[in-house]
């Protein structure tokens, strides 16, 4: 018994070894790592871009429907041709931070990225700092 507990544990930590990691970024720290090439996905809806706008260079790519309902696969397929290569760092990005956060742990746990960032408290955060969307009012 305590050899099968042994392997299982093993095996635990050999498995968590290959997990990927989800970073949290400030707006500031979104903004260096954009400015070296990182893409920048925001996942919220277009009605939402519409709506409060969008963080400047960054790509719409909608994984959550209006019932919550999402396509996985197809979402992941319409990734790729976003990035530049494979090694291109991906940034999510959504209103408050959660939505981004759910999408960046599967795409950690179940895709396989070995890293995945996510803009800390979404746009709300990056608008709290007096940062702009693309689309707002600049003089209002």
């Amino acid at each position: 018994m305590n050899k099968i507990v042994s392997a299982l544990g093993l095996l635990l930590s050999a498995c968590a070894a290959f997990a990927g990691e989800l970073v949290n970024l400030t707006p500031g720290q979104l903004q260096a790592m954009q400015a070296q090439g990182a893409l920048v996905v925001d996942v919220r809806t277009p009605e939402e871009w519409r709506k409060s706008g969008m963080i400047p260079g960054s790509r719409g790519l909608t994984y959550f429907d209006a019932n919550g309902g999402y396509d996985r696969a197809g979402w992941l397929n319409q990734l790729k041709p976003l990035r530049n290569s494979p090694d291109q760092p991906v940034i999510l990005v959504c209103r408050s931070g959660h939505r981004s956060a759910e999408v960046g742990k599967m795409m950690v746990n179940e895709a396989g990225y070995a890293k995945v960032y996510q803009l800390e408290k979404g746009v709300k955060g990056w608008s709290a700092e007096g940062r702009l969307l693309d689309g707002q009012c600049k003089t209002c």
